[in-house]
């Protein structure tokens, strides 16, 4: 296929996909994950997000009194909202968000944070301007589709496939893409755009977007240009607070092989709106706007000092990631109020320890160009090619996580261990930070969608892996041709791949990151204890392949230290 035809194809597809969301639901194609039935009566919280079980008929006490001081309260927050910029609302508006923002002020209150009226005056016609670039030369659209389909599953207004809502996000979001182009689209800001959504209309949830990542208060730019910069700096930030104040606690976690990244990465990139409840995630939110960036190490550092008692204990790395990927989000074990008290007094802490704040965004995290001015895509962004080797700033994130790991291992006495890779494979994606997830599978992720990785977008999360780029792409089990139509319903033939791929069903390539030593009858018997490893810079030389019947289950048993005597081993399993 020619250059010609391989745009002509893109282009179709983009069209393609813009036409299903301008549609709508009228005559649309949609799987049945993507549009399933629900109950509404009894199963939807006053936030409209949707539950497996029934929730009580009848709300419990505290619930009572919590809804009754948030009516005391919405009289002060009404007065406050018409006279925004008094002296009496300046004095005030601090220990009331930090109360709480009534649920019925939160689209009006945040749209006033952000200063989106007087952003839209000044950018007037901007909005329809980059929605238009975008249905003509975004490259970001088939990704951005797919995660629209799977975000805020379990909320009644992204449920249904096509819905006002979901075609509000795509919109959003392929608009966004065009505006600022460095970073184009990446996996998360899908939660930040819905999150407004459910406040705002469309154009005031896209300045609000772009208020996130262009304003030094909040400095979200950072953690989704090439090479996640910010994020990396607020990972070793948060390792610091670690060390000073939850020594004993990070050192069991690095024991175990539980890298903050595991855990932190989607707290930081999305705010707090994943893996805490909805209701916290809320206040959290209030406060960021308030506050901006220097609220995140705070939180990270509460959540790990309040459920110190229950890490500590722990033993595994399966426990860890358990406890604080999953079941936080659903049992945090401390009411909101506990939990945005301990953080105030938290943040005090920090200062007399001068750990309060990462510092100022570094440059190289700040936008480079204008935002708004269109260039033309390269024509490998065009047809969905990404390099095989990475960036230098995909680099420096990459040896920075390998130095945090080394330096574990070093203060821990160990010469080396078996390196714990924060990915783990995921259907229609490359790596997971999730290992207990498989989400990329599993199309009613509800809020937890981040762990997908964008094929084409500019900042791409294949920097956390071990594996060299080509690996990657290998690895990816043709995620370039599928994921249109497995992931979204829009139909039609996909966009080609950057490079030949034919995977096979029934093969399982499984990367060795390890060179093995050599063995005595005596290392061979106590196989259980830790053995030295080093990790190399090229997986190449130590693959094993194993294939295995697609009909059968298999199962490993037994299993010891082996050498590897050659580059590929081929294992029947039986």
């Amino acid at each position: 296929m020619n250059e010609e035809e391989l745009l002509k194809r893109s282009a179709a597809e983009r069209d393609r996909i813009f036409s299903c969301y301008d549609r709508g639901r009228e005559g649309a194609e949609i799987d049945p994950w993507e549009d399933p039935g629900y109950e509404v009566y009894h199963a939807t919280d006053r936030y409209g997000f949707i539950h497996d079980k029934r929730l009580p008929q009848k709300r419990d006490a505290f619930e009572v009194k919590l809804h009754h001081v948030e009516m005391e309260r919405l009289k002060k927050w009404e007065k406050m909202t018409k006279q925004w910029d008094s002296a009496s609302t300046k004095e005030k508006l601090r220990r009331r968000i930090y109360k709480g923002i009534p649920n019925r002020f939160r689209g009006q209150v945040w749209a006033l944070l952000l200063g989106i009226k007087n952003l839209k005056k000044e950018q007037a016609g901007k909005y329809e301007e980059m929605l238009q670039l975008a249905r003509q030369w975004s490259t970001e659209i088939r990704q951005i589709d797919a995660d629209v389909a799977r975000q805020y599953r379990d909320h009644i207004n992204y449920r249904e496939r096509y819905s006002i809502k979901q075609k509000s996000m795509f919109y959003v979001l392929a608009a966004y893409s065009m505006y600022n182009m460095e970073v184009g689209y990446c996996q998360g800001m899908s939660v930040l755009a819905g999150l407004l959504l459910l406040y705002m209309d469309e154009e005031d949830a896209f300045w609000g977007l772009s208020v996130l990542l262009a304003d030094q208060k909040y400095s979200m730019h950072g953690f989704y240009v090439d090479g996640f910069p910010k994020l990396n700096r607020f990972i070793e930030h948060h390792d610091k607070i670690m060390n000073k104040f939850l020594p004993k606690l990070k050192r069991k976690m690095d024991k175990c092989g539980c890298d903050s990244i595991l855990y932190a990465l989607k707290w930081f990139f999305v705010v707090f709106q994943e893996r805490t409840p909805v209701s916290l995630g809320l206040r959290i939110w209030d406060i960021f706007l308030l506050d901006g960036d220097r609220i995140l190490p705070t939180m990270a550092y509460t959540i790990m000092k309040l459920h110190k008692r229950y890490l500590i204990p722990m033993e595994s790395l399966d426990e860890f990631c358990n406890y604080l990927q999953i079941k936080l989000e659903k049992d945090f074990c401390f009411d909101d109020d506990t939990v945005i008290s301990t953080m105030e007094r938290s943040m005090e802490d920090l200062k007399r320890a001068k750990l309060d704040y990462p510092g100022a965004p570094l440059p190289h995290e700040l936008p480079r160009y204008p935002f708004g001015t269109f260039q033309e895509p390269t024509f490998t962004s065009k047809v969905g090619r990404r390099s095989e080797e990475f960036s230098e700033a995909q680099h420096v994130m990459r040896e920075s996580v390998a130095q945090r790991r080394d330096m574990t291992l070093i203060d821990d006495g160990r010469e080396s261990t078996t390196p714990v890779e924060p990915t783990s494979g995921l259907g229609g994606s490359k790596f997971s930070f999730d290992p207990s997830l498989d989400e990329g599978a599993s199309p009613n992720g509800s809020r937890r969608s981040l762990a997908e990785t964008s094929v084409t977008s500019t900042a791409d999360l294949s920097v956390f892996s071990s594996a060299t780029r080509s690996q990657v792409l290998d690895n990816s089990l043709d995620t370039q041709s599928n994921i249109s139509n497995a992931s979204s319903g829009s139909g039609g033939l996909p966009t080609p791949r950057a490079t030949p791929h034919q995977p096979s069903p029934d093969v399982v390539r499984i990367y060795v990151p390890y060179t093995s030593p050599t063995y005595t009858s005596s290392t061979v018997a106590s196989y259980k204890d830790d053995l030295p490893r080093t990790l190399p810079r090229s997986l190449d030389t130590n693959k094993i392949r194993i294939r295995i019947d697609p009909d059968q289950t298999p199962i490993v048993e037994n299993l010891k230290p082996f050498t590897l005597e050659s580059p590929e081993v081929e294992l029947d399993l039986k």
